[in-house]
């Protein structure tokens, strides 16, 4: 089991100024904590005990509300002092990782996935990068993910060929650290046009299917929606 993960919480947050200002997105509060508390308790719940923060917007906030520690894990910061994109972030925050093997966060999305399962699939495949993936009926706001039957991902699309079958990118991802840094990858980059749509094509790429619980507080909408599914949350 991977015990360690990165949460890329640099953005600036901008579609959600109209609710939440002067706190950089991963702050905003959902029913009195910070967004960031409940992806933390969330990977505590699975017994992960270290965590690297990749931090940009007002990172001090985070800082020194969290310290360097929450419940049982250690807290290490990984700070861009530019914009580096989701790719370039992941890929400067990977130095900070110890084992071989990592989970990677967006920051805005809370997804309870069974990272037993999500680890057991990647092990199986012997898969260096997967993506968890949540059915969604709204293909139009996020896309959609196409798999094969061995669950190896073969396109992004925007909008689902099937709406039976409709998986988008629920934001986490399991990544073999050697495979990743063995990339001739630039320092800054977008993760999920940069990276994932041009690997499909060369590298055995998985997605591992979801159901459970997936929330994106990145529009005002669903952060007002927030303050109330998250009051079923086990953590």
């Amino acid at each position: 089991m991977i015990k360690e993960a990165i949460i890329l919480a640099g953005g600036f947050g901008t579609r959600l100024k109209s609710v939440v200002e002067d706190l950089p997105k991963p702050m905003a509060l959902i029913n009195e904590r910070p967004f960031l508390d409940y992806q933390l308790s969330f990977l505590d719940s699975w017994g992960i005990n270290y965590v690297i923060l990749s931090l940009g917007y007002k990172a001090k906030i985070i800082q020194n509300h969290f310290g360097d520690q929450f419940k049982g894990i250690k807290i290490t910061y990984c700070i861009e002092e530019e914009p580096l994109g989701t790719g370039g972030a992941l890929k400067k925050a990977m130095q900070y990782v110890d084992g071989p093997r990592v989970w990677a966060l967006n920051g805005d999305t809370l997804f309870d996935v069974n990272l037993k399962r999500f680890f057991d699939s990647m092990r199986i495949r012997e898969s260096d990068f997967c993506l968890a993936l949540r059915f969604s009926l709204d293909s139009n706001r996020y896309g959609s993910v196409e798999v094969d039957r061995n669950s190896r991902i073969i396109n992004f699309l925007e909008k689902a060929k099937d709406e039976n079958d409709n998986f988008i990118n629920g934001g986490l991802y399991g990544i073999n650290k050697k495979y990743f840094e063995s990339l001739d990858l630039p320092d800054k980059f977008s993760l999920e046009k940069d990276f994932l749509e041009k690997y499909i094509k060369i590298d055995k790429i998985h997605g591992f299917k979801c159901h459970s619980f997936f929330m994106d507080i990145g529009v005002p909408e669903d952060y007002e929606l927030a303050q109330h599914e998250f009051k079923s949350l086990p953590y």
